[in-house]
């Protein structure tokens, strides 16, 4: 029998960031609801979702290695390779939830539609059932890899042009065989479409078009996953990228050797481009590159240096907005440059019974980045953490975001960015702090149980 005083919780998305918090959750007995759109866990790596939000190819490797993205409390397999398909990943998703036995918790084929928060501190929550429920707490995880962006140019064009969300194999959605094709953007999906590509047998032509430069960084360094190197939390931000970039030139030399454009930036100072195939097939010959596109005519594609090609196919691995469409509110969205400011990346200042999950773009892994968060989250519902005032939280967010972001150069691309492992060891430096706060307050819960009256046991 679950404790009648704890807060009534829902959870959005049972991608990796929602089962995990499921999990912190049911371990705290703390009551909630996981909604899902699909019918089964995984989110983003649960290749052709039903729900249409996956944006897996059938090639997928996760870019980040075995010995960083497993959940603390639940080993990857020992045989897996040191970076896995996309399929090993969902199983080891679906397992997690099986061991820790969530599977009855959740509520699949139903889409959250509406979330809107009353006067009272309440949140309505519409689904696509047609049912409306009452909840305490609200957990978003709905993931933001799911919501394309696509760039506007002038003119038309007069063939299949669709996003890399689509992108399924060579075959799927469009036969790229003996076709021209322009991949545009220089971003994880696009080098791996680019390179899957651009072998002989498949595109004829393999165009990448990009405004910019970037560093391809390798998946492996010295003989080991690269991101088994990652900066310590405790050294200075400054020493670390400038060991980091020196040992990045010393390896890889310059991008110009490849046959692609100077980067206009150090590396390091985007969200990192890691592939293990790109450089090779670019210096090949099999990949050619193509500044921005300027305007579309018809079967031919202008780029900004007044190049014109015949083009059959473009696809656009062009990222993706952040999206809640089930808030109404404006304050709960980003902002017109896709800056989207939280407490350490999860709670906004003012709103005590929001938390967002996994938003971020952490280096060098994201699976298990909502399982840290759900520490402070569950401590917080219980009582025994505490946040500082919500001025205090907007300046720490605002230290936060100058530390983080201010090694990058502007771009939409750039408003989440986090480097993982000073990320967690600042979040239980927070912990702590909370729960010192929490003591002087008596351990009082924030967050009353007033909705389960309306909604049943």
């Amino acid at each position: 029998m679950t404790d009648q005083t704890l807060p009534f919780c829902c959870i959005i998305g049972a991608g990796p960031s929602g089962i995990s918090m499921a999990k912190r959750l049911k371990d705290f007995g703390i009551p909630f609801d996981l909604f899902d759109a699909s019918d089964d866990v995984g989110g983003n790596w649960y290749f052709k979702n039903p729900n249409g939000m996956s944006a897996c190819y059938e090639s997928l490797h996760i870019d980040t290695s075995k010995w960083r993205l497993a959940y603390e409390d639940f080993p990857v397999p020992a045989d897996w390779p040191d970076f896995p398909h996309h399929a090993q990943l969902l199983k080891y998703l679906r397992d997690y939830a099986r061991h820790f036995g969530l599977y009855p918790l959740i509520t699949f084929n139903t889409k959250v539609e509406k979330a809107e928060r009353g006067a009272d501190g309440l949140w309505t929550v519409g689904l696509s059932t047609g049912e409306t429920r009452t909840y305490d707490v609200l957990f978003v995880a709905n993931g933001h890899h799911w919501d394309p962006r696509v760039p506007d140019y002038p003119g038309e064009f007069d063939g299949p042009a669709f996003h890399s969300h689509a992108y399924r194999d060579p075959f799927d959605p469009v036969d790229m065989r003996g076709k021209n094709v322009v991949v545009v953007g220089m971003g994880n999906s696009a080098m791996d479409i680019a390179s899957e590509l651009a072998q002989r047998p498949i595109a004829k032509n393999l165009w990448v078009s990009a405004r910019r430069g970037v560093w391809v960084l390798p998946k492996y360094m010295n003989g080991k996953p690269a991101d088994k190197a990652s900066m310590p939390h405790w050294m200075p931000r400054a020493l670390g990228q400038h060991m980091a970039r020196n040992v990045i030139k010393k390896t890889l030399g310059r991008m110009e050797d490849y046959g692609l454009p100077k980067p206009d930036h150090e590396p390091l100072a985007a969200h990192p481009s890691v592939s293990g195939e790109f450089l090779t097939r670019a210096g090949c010959g099999d990949i050619k590159f193509k500044p921005a596109i300027k305007a579309l005519e018809g079967k031919r594609v202008r780029f900004a240096d007044d190049s014109v090609e015949d083009v059959d196919a473009i696809i656009f691995a062009t990222g993706y907005k952040i999206s809640f469409p089930f808030f109404t509110d404006a304050a709960l969205k980003p902002d017109a440059e896709h800056r989207f400011p939280l407490f350490k990346r999860m709670m906004k200042s003012g709103v005590d019974n929001l938390f967002f999950l996994g938003l971020a773009q952490p280096l060098p892994t994201l699976v298990n980045f909502a399982e840290q968060q759900s520490k402070l989250a569950a401590a917080y519902l219980m009582g025994q953490y505490a946040p500082p005032p919500a001025a205090e939280m907007d300046q720490v967010t605002a230290k936060d975001e100058a530390f983080y972001l201010g090694g990058y150069y502007a771009s939409a691309r750039h408003t989440i960015q986090v480097d993982f492992n000073h990320y967690v060891a600042d979040l239980a430096k927070e912990v702590k702090k909370g729960q010192a706060r929490a003591a002087k307050a008596g351990f009082k819960r924030p967050v009353a149980a007033k909705a389960r009256a309306g909604v049943g046991a």
